[in-house]
């Protein structure tokens, strides 16, 4: 009879294992992404290890980027502050959705740490819903792996380009497109990116400086205003129909009544 210890590293490696085959296509993207930070960490200037310490600690891609010029620049740390927290906005509305409560109380301080686009789109579907909480933690250090790996690759082939790339920060762009047609394939639901790009070109034309947060925003608003109005429509179809009226005794009488003669 196998002893609890070997049952229990056989379920780890087989999560392990699951999680792996789960992040094979993300890794494709994150390693590539994460080779073009660490290139433009070293033609920003800083030491190659920054990279490996931004990838790490920071992990977080969309704000990594920024997060160059603004050191670069000499940026104060309250406007950097500000910078993340509206970045990073998102996430308050990942963890709504997101499935920490399947994960070990230790685990959900790291699975709260990493929870970033790519986690959470990984966990929105439907075959997600079984997962254990150990292939999801693995699934989400596996993803920091392959981000930290590649901006540590992507530093120290910086250091030894003795020429300058340009156009490497539209790689985090490339791979939310990605992500965009990946989730449109799962789902198919139109409105979704209609109204997102409705909320993008609204924000251009009215505050042209401040798209980014303007147009999710907007999106946000028009998502909630949607929910409402599909949980209005719903509900009269869902709901119960009302019970029969109890017989009367007097009736009940008659009935038995009529039923002898």
């Amino acid at each position: 009879m196998r002893s609890m210890s070997e049952m229990r590293a056989r379920g780890g490696s087989k999560d392990f294992t699951a999680a792996a085959a789960d992040t094979a296509s993300v890794g494709l993207s994150l390693i590539p992404l994460g080779i073009s930070f660490g290139i433009l960490v070293v033609h920003t200037g800083l030491d190659w290890w920054w990279a490996t310490v931004f990838s790490a600690v920071v992990y977080a891609g969309s704000l990594e980027f920024l997060l160059l010029g603004l050191v670069a620049a000499a940026t104060p740390l309250g406007q950097i502050a500000v910078t993340a927290l509206l970045v990073n906005l998102r996430h308050v509305f990942y963890a709504l959705s997101f499935p920490l409560a399947r994960v070990g109380p230790l685990g959900r301080l790291y699975a709260t740490f990493a929870l970033t686009d790519e986690a959470y789109a990984l966990t929105s579907g439907e075959r997600a819903r079984s997962w254990s909480g150990a292939r999801i933690l693995w699934m989400q250090v596996l993803c920091q792996g392959y981000w930290v790996a590649g901006a540590t690759l992507g530093a120290l082939a910086g250091v030894l380009l003795p020429f300058t790339l340009h156009g490497l920060d539209f790689a985090l762009t490339a791979l939310f497109v990605v992500l965009t047609i990946d989730a449109w394939r799962a789902r198919r639901d139109l409105p979704a990116p209609l109204m997102a790009a409705a909320s993008f070109a609204a924000a251009a034309l009215l505050t042209p400086g401040q798209v980014l947060p303007v147009a999710m925003g907007l999106f946000t608003a028009g998502l909630l205003v949607r929910h409402a109005l599909t949980r209005r429509d719903a509900a009269p179809a869902s709901a119960p129909l009302p019970a029969p009226a109890p017989e009367s005794p007097d009736r009940l009488v008659l009935a038995g009544t009529s039923g002898e003669r």
